[in-house]
Parts: structure tokens; sequence; C-alpha cells
């Protein structure tokens, strides 16, 4: 995600050995900025990679789909065009990846080039009818 926007401090102060759920929220660029596709088609060639990455640290996509609409809320600059739930057995595994030359060279270019904007969130489960672990 880039080390410049990555919110190291803030992760420092969960516990690095709990499960965590990051809620993805993005935005894509009409075009990508490499000139290779919509944003979309970059983003999609970032899943390719990451997908593996997640895996290979014990996590799982848990579901993806369309951002549809803000249903309840403000609307000024909450016009996100799809969204993620990515499960980490810990947050450490996350930092890991994220952190990670693999990342910072081979996917993190496409994320670049087909997000106008990413948003991150960390979360805790409260209660959920899906098993993650």
């Amino acid at each position: 995600m880039g080390v410049d926007l990555l919110n190291v401090e803030g992760l420092a102060q969960l516990d690095q050995h709990a499960p965590v759920v990051m809620l993805n929220l993005m935005r894509f660029h009409p075009r990508s900025l490499d000139g290779d596709g919509s944003g979309w088609d970059a983003y999609l060639r970032y899943s390719a990679v990451t997908v593996a990455m997640i895996k290979a640290r014990g996590g799982t996509l848990l579901w993806t789909g369309d951002a549809r609409a803000v249903a309840l809320g403000p609307q000024a600059g909450h016009n996100w065009d799809f969204v993620a739930l990515v499960h980490y057995p810990t947050v450490a595994a996350f930092l890991d990846m994220m952190t990670s030359d693999a990342y910072e060279t081979l996917a993190d270019p496409h994320r670049r080039n087909g997000c106008a904007e990413h948003v991150i969130v960390a979360t805790r489960e409260a209660y959920s009818k899906f098993k993650t672990a």
C-alpha cells in the first residue's frame, strides 16, 4: 500500500496476535495510470498477485462486491466502486504482507495504477454468522 500510506503506528497499537478482518473500500481510475486498460483491469492484476500473498499468510478473501450507493449518512466523499473483506489470522500477518518486498514490487504498482482511492479499515469481530477460523 506504499509505506507512505500504511498506518504502521495505528496497527502497532493493535494486538499483533489477534485475528483481523480488513474492510477495503476502493474507487477506481477510469483508465489505469500505466495505460493498460481500466482502473478495474489494474485492480484485477493486483488481486491476482495479492490473493496468493494473503493465502500464504493463512488469510482468506471472505467477500467482495460492488458498492452500489450510500444508504445512510453523508454521501460526499463516499463514492466507492468496490468493497472487499479480507481475513488475516493475525494483525502481524497483514503487516508482514503489506511491508514485504514482493508486495511493494509485484502488487502495489497495480493497486496504485488502478485505485484513485483505497482505504483499509482494520476491524475486530464482535459478531459473525460466518466462522473465519
